[in-house]
């Protein structure tokens, strides 16, 4: 589609006058925003079509991706890259006085994400519009997002995240596809002639609206749809209650119905939001399986085809009830006998593990279960039964192992085993992770199904994280090795013939101080912080949780406060701490890391003299915006979690591939990027995931560690006294005396190794060629972690896939 100068002005001056009734003279910077989304949004549209026609030309099997989040981060400047126009834009804008990067500014993220997950689940809709794949995400339009950080006095207060304004321009209403979501009610069957009908009534009925996101891929003429699910009443309003004064009532329905699609993970600490995510996982479920049967039928005309034709991906466990609720569809709605819709779901649904963590393999309580969904708690009982007969004629007499299996036990309604039991591929998102799945986690499944268990690694947008949020370092990447890494991250590795250029080094070098000057200067400017861009930028930005072991990188950070107070001559290079992340609203271990980081700041503010050499600041709000903002300028990239605990990670590869050097233990995808640039240009430490479950089995003691290392010694009595004024004795305690298990992921048993890593890597920044040639290494290896190559993997061993043909 060619796009010209005289085209984009008179689309945006037609976009003004109908919206706005505003010629682009008189126009402002909002109007000119939404205008241009509003142009961009109409050739994504127009391409669509056309790729949607050839799709159902060729008869192609398409993959439907479901994800609780999309983490999409803002959309104008990547389709205008992604399509080829931003020049053009550019030019058209800045003749009439407005600058295309401070339209940029303008948009908000959408708020359909959290973290890792969402992030990811958005770079493969990237990868997929780019490899030209037929493909359509589902996930839901939540009114507002996970919630917007606040940091007072280390307190973090959560605020809504108001996204739509603004955000909210790029969503397609697809009130045609519009479909109705059932909850609770009675469920009861009726047997005629041998053949079983299913009775349900009593039941409240929500409506599914789409709206549809348009994704666009880099020169390619595919475009993803990103279908988001927003609920209402199907009723929406009783004009009868109203007009007898009953105000509140007449609408009380409809909002109730809202709070589905209101806000992204409600908290679930208490039943009321147990009821609500549940209620939120069966409305994204239903109604996208909904949508994807009708579309099927339309185009070839029964369902016998289904397991050819469709692939459905399950992003963890959030959208596992696609399984029972597609039996339903298949058995109650199309009659089809059980074998004939199992061997249809078995076939058609793929599973993605993403975590090994106890706590985050989801379950439900059964009764509530039963009350909210009644339909699918009797397939999941008669799933489950069935396949428990499977395993026994696998295992006989082995009752712990079928135990292990069960969907439901003990009152519980186990989704991952759900998943795996469901699904005809399962896999994990990196080496270790998959192979801990299979020896591990799963183990008992991978004795019955070895055939099913493989592994892809995760992988990353590298156009939205290089290329356009790194512009200096993509045009060195394109004077060097010229532009066809933007489209094959594998030609990445043509930069290594300039590992021995000093001038290419010394471009390196340049560019990174620039992006940290630009760094430095925009955190002055919205936060009134000041950064010495010459310090070692050392970040570690991600969600806080204990297994991440932010503890762990602020115990070290406490040592070197110490040995500062100690003595302030220290001879040492100046090194800026960042962190970012959001604790979830009920995770008060979370918080209370959050507040000492916080408060680490606030004391060395104070001191004028420490502040020189060592800095702290922890990034309020952290999301994809800031991500893009920060993550070019990183020196160094922690990713120290607790060895065989992280599945992958992505933003590790996101700061390897800005050529930050990573000190990182053996866990998730580290251990492949350690592979790949090689033990010389990477800083691992600590123990193993074989070392950690040793060390569990002979009996973990932090205190063995807190006496044997004076300068962790210190950090940890010092946590007693405190910083600006306040005691963290409690998180003292939690290191060495907690009444569970103290010290539950292990920042003492790993600190001998930080501190010996930590040392090693300053002293190997003090040389700057080597230092840069490390990051250039980084760089050039990054290629394995692009998300093309995952979908690729996904496509050839999982979805049976192929590229949509010109």
């Amino acid at each position: 589609m060619t796009v010209n100068r005289n085209h984009v002005e008179e689309n945006i001056q037609n976009k003004l006058s109908r919206f706005f009734s505003v010629s682009i003279e008189e126009a402002d910077a909002n109007q000119i925003y939404k205008a241009t989304v509003l142009t961009v949004r109409d050739i994504l549209a127009q391409k669509r079509k056309l790729f949607n026609a050839k799709t159902r030309e060729q008869g192609n099997k398409k993959v439907y991706y479901m994800c609780m989040e999309f983490l999409m981060g803002t959309s104008l400047r990547t389709n205008l890259n992604n399509l080829g126009i931003e020049a053009v834009y550019r030019e058209v804008l800045k003749n009439y006085g407005f600058d295309l990067d401070s339209i940029y500014e303008m948009e908000s993220d959408p708020g359909l994400g959290n973290g890792g997950l969402g992030r990811l689940a958005a770079c493969f809709m990237d990868s997929l519009s780019t490899l030209s794949y037929p493909a359509r995400g589902y996930s839901i339009l939540y009114e507002y997002g996970l919630f917007k950080q606040k940091l007072a006095e280390g307190e973090q207060i959560e605020l809504p995240d108001i996204w739509m304004p603004g955000g909210d321009a790029w969503l397609v209403p697809r009130q045609d596809k519009a479909c109705v979501v059932r909850f609770g009610g009675n469920v009861t069957e009726k047997w005629d002639n041998g053949r079983c009908e299913i009775i349900h009534d009593n039941y409240e009925e929500v409506e599914a609206i789409p709206y549809d996101m348009l994704v666009s891929g880099a020169d390619s003429e595919a475009i993803t749809t990103l279908r988001l699910w927003k609920a209402q009443d199907i009723r929406n309003f009783n004009m009868e209650l109203f007009s007898q004064g009953q105000y509140i009532k007449a609408v009380e329905d409809n909002t109730m119905a809202q709070t589905i699609s209101k806000v992204l993970y409600p908290n679930d600490n208490h039943p009321e939001g147990k009821l609500l995510r549940l209620s939120q996982q069966y409305f994204l479920v239903s109604a996208s399986l909904q949508n994807i049967i009708q579309d099927h039928i339309a185009v070839f005309k029964n369902l016998n085809t289904l397991p050819e034709k469709v692939a459905i991906h399950i992003n963890d466990t959030h959208p596992a009830l696609c399984i029972p609720e597609l039996m339903r569809i298949l058995m109650d709605m199309h009659n089809y006998s059980w074998d004939e819709a199992w061997e249809m779901v078995v076939k058609t649904v793929s599973y993605t593990n993403h975590t090994v963590m106890p706590e985050a393999l989801e379950c439900w309580n059964e009764g509530l279960f039963r009350l909210k969904l009644p339909r699918l708690y009797m397939i999941i009982r008669e799933i489950n039964e069935r396949f428990c007969a499977d395993a026994w004629n696998h295992f006989p007499g082995n009752w712990d192992k079928v135990g292990r299996m069960s969907i439901i036990n003990h009152g519980q309604i186990r989704m991952a085993n759900l998943s795996v039991v469901g699904s005809h591929k399962i896999n994990g998102v990196s080496a270790l992770h998959s192979d801990i799945l299979k020896t591990n986690t799963f183990k008992d499944f991978n004795d019955m199904y070895p055939e099913r268990f493989l592994n892809v690694t995760n992988g990353i947008a590298h156009r939205r994280w290089l290329c356009y949020s790194n512009p200096r370092l993509a045009s060195l990447l394109d004077e060097t090795i010229g532009s066809g890494y933007r489209t094959d991250a594998k030609q990445l590795s043509n930069f290594l013939k300039y590992q021995d250029d000093k001038s290419v080094l010394n471009a390196l070098a340049d560019i990174k101080h620039a992006n940290k000057v630009d760094f430095s200067n925009y955190m002055k400017r919205i936060a009134g912080v000041d950064i010495d861009p010459d310090s070692i930028f050392d970040v570690q930005v991600k969600r806080i949780h204990e297994y991440k072991r932010q503890l762990l990188n602020a115990i070290h950070i406490i040592s070197v406060y110490c040995a500062l107070k100690e003595n302030p001559d220290l001879d040492i290079k100046p090194v800026t701490y960042m962190f970012g992340g959001k604790a979830a609203p009920g995770y008060y271990m979370a918080k209370d890391i959050i507040r000492l980081i916080c408060y680490i700041s606030a004391d060395i503010q104070k001191n004028p003299r420490i502040k020189e050499k060592l800095n702290v600041l922890f990034l309020e709000n952290y999301n994809v915006s800031l991500a893009e903002k920060l993550i070019p300028t990183a020196d160094v990239s922690e990713q120290i979690s607790l060895a065989g605990k992280e599945a992958s990670g992505t933003g590790n590869m996101k700061f390897m591939i800005n050529g930050a050097v990573t000190i990182g233990t053996l866990d998730g995808a580290n251990v492949e990027m350690c592979e790949e640039v090689g033990k010389d240009n990477i800083f691992i430490f600590g123990h193993t995931a074989e070392e950690v479950d040793e060390l569990w089995k002979k009996g973990y003691a932090s205190s063995y560690y807190y006496n044997r290392n004076e300068s962790l010694k210190k950090a940890i009595d010092y946590l007693q006294t405190g910083f600006n004024g306040r005691s963290f004795s409690d998180i003292a305690n939690y290191l060495l005396f907690s009444y569970g298990i103290a010290d539950p992921y292990m920042c003492l048993a790993d600190f001998d190794f930080y501190q010996d890593a930590h040392r090693e890597l300053v002293t190997a920044y003090e040389d700057k060629e080597a230092w840069n040639k490390k990051s250039l290494i980084n760089i050039a290896k990054a290629g394995k972690f692009a998300a093309d190559r995952s979908i690729d993997d996904y496509a050839r061993d999982i979805w049976k896939l192929k590229k949509q043909l010109d």
